[in-house]
């Protein structure tokens, strides 16, 4: 049996973001992980899906190729090559975490934890066979999707398929569900070759999102050749041979494939962990309640991540269910308890980004949020075709939009479908992490000739 300053349970981003720090602080930590380190996003979330969006690109790009100068008779894709290739770097980028870890001094312990405690510090913390205690135990399991219970559903594939297994290109694809995973995974596959229908429960894909952005995002997508399937309700799924029949109140559709996006509600993995035993206080669906400093009501007990209710600012998986959001916590954590520095992780300007075809970002509020805070909105909003598509004369759009308080000049909210959206919303998120003004922006000179140098030369209000 061993002591520790800080036991983490979950090998992903923000258990091992937490893990670091708090060694890089001198203290005496020990993570434990049944599973591959690196969690969802490095497994079979960001990672593998930003490098087949790569891959979509390159494929799409090929159409401006001719006005450039280029005849290029397009390459055949080796479709399971690239598949390959991804679960290479995803490889890689495990061993890169295990790396981290050994030189940062962390105790690594294969297995699953579960706590031993009766709710008092020292906790204990089971691992196998053996028993540890901790001045702090930090929970950062995660959590996993619940499939949409339809007659017929063993016969959908869930995004862990599509990211994680090697297969071939289906000729036709059927996605049901366009929040993020369903979004991203239609346009990729899509611009790879297949042929894609997008399931909808409402009009507009992205729920959530900006109403604006959610139209440009459509409308992207149905000039990519994704299929749009709006207001459409599945109501079971059918096998003959080789087909799977998707029968929905719109219709029926035929594919080799069907992804199941829709209604993988996030359940946290926090089921026999021996929080219950401990006292620690749950929701239904098992997410820890957590302070301001992430910890549970029973001293000691902290959840970061998707696993917990991220201080009380609520389980909008748009907003806070992200990747770099449990890091930012498991870091500040660390901060608090091993630096003596009370950081706090800024809620209210999380960028997030769709890689889709076209890609789509945000940070902060939309036009219709900020309107139903109370806000005296005033918005501007440009949409244009870049200059890389004048000469093959592409319809192809950015949209910008900047949602503004009319009261204070601050910017509330920046939402843009485009090329790099991504790229772009990064160092907007910066700048309303500082206050921004719209003031501000309009001072700011723009780089010439770039798509985002329209975020500052918006100077006629919409509305």
């Amino acid at each position: 049996m061993a002591h520790f300053d800080l036991f983490v349970i979950g090998g992903g981003s923000g258990g091992i973001a937490c893990a670091r720090r708090a060694a890089a602080y001198g203290a005496k930590v020990a993570l434990a992980e049944a599973g591959r380190l690196g969690g969802t996003c490095v497994i079979r979330g960001c990672v593998p899906k930003k490098l087949m969006a790569y891959a979509a690109r390159m494929a799409d790009r090929m159409a401006v190729l001719p006005a450039y100068g280029f005849d290029l008779t397009p390459p055949p894709l080796d479709f399971r090559r690239l598949l390959e290739n991804r679960n290479r770097e995803v490889a890689r980028l495990e061993g890169v975490y295990l790396t981290m870890l050994e030189k940062a001094g962390v105790h690594l312990f294969r297995g699953r934890a579960r706590l031993d405690s009766d709710g008092r510090p020292p906790h204990g913390v089971v691992v196998g066979d053996q028993r540890h205690t901790a001045d702090r135990v930090v929970v950062a399991v995660g959590a996993r999707p619940v499939m949409l219970e339809v007659p017929g559903i063993e016969h959908a594939v869930t995004s862990d398929v599509l990211l994680e297994e090697i297969y071939d290109l289906p000729p036709r694809l059927v996605v049901v569900g366009a929040g993020y995973i369903g979004v991203e995974l239609a346009s990729i596959m899509a611009a790879l070759g297949s042929r894609v229908w997008l399931v909808m429960r409402r009009e507009l894909p992205l729920r959530g999102f900006d109403e604006e952005l959610r139209l440009a995002v459509a409308e992207g997508l149905s000039a990519l050749g994704v299929e749009l399937v709006p207001d459409a309700r599945l109501e079971r799924i059918e096998r003959v041979d080789d087909v799977r029949l998707v029968v929905t109140d719109r219709g029926t559709l035929e594919a080799e494939m069907v992804l199941m996006a829709a209604g993988r509600r996030p359940v946290p993995n926090t089921r026999g962990l021996g929080l219950v035993e401990a006292g620690v206080r749950l929701s239904l669906d098992g997410v820890v309640r957590v302070d301001v400093a992430y910890e549970s009501n029973v001293p000691g007990i902290h959840a970061i991540g998707d696993c917990s209710d991220h201080a009380g600012h609520g389980l909008d998986a748009f907003q806070h269910d992200l990747t770099p959001v449990a890091i930012a916590e498991g870091r500040a954590l660390a901060e608090r308890f091993f630096h003596d520095n009370p950081e706090v992780v800024n809620y209210e300007t999380i960028p997030t980004a769709v890689f889709g075809l076209p890609e789509a970002a945000s940070v902060g509020l939309s036009e219709e949020r900020a309107r139903a805070l109370g806000f005296e909105v005033v918005v501007y909003r440009t949409r244009f075709r870049p200059m890389l598509y004048t000469l093959p004369q592409l319809e192809r759009y950015t949209t910008m939009k900047l949602v503004v308080d009319g009261d204070s000049d601050r910017v509330l909210g920046c939402h843009i479908v485009g090329d790099d959206a991504a790229e772009i919303i990064q160092g907007v998120a910066v700048a309303m992490t500082a206050g921004a003004t719209k003031r501000q922006f309009d001072e700011t000179v723009g780089l010439h000739p770039t798509a985002a140098e329209e975020l500052v030369t918006l100077y006629n209000p919409m509305r």
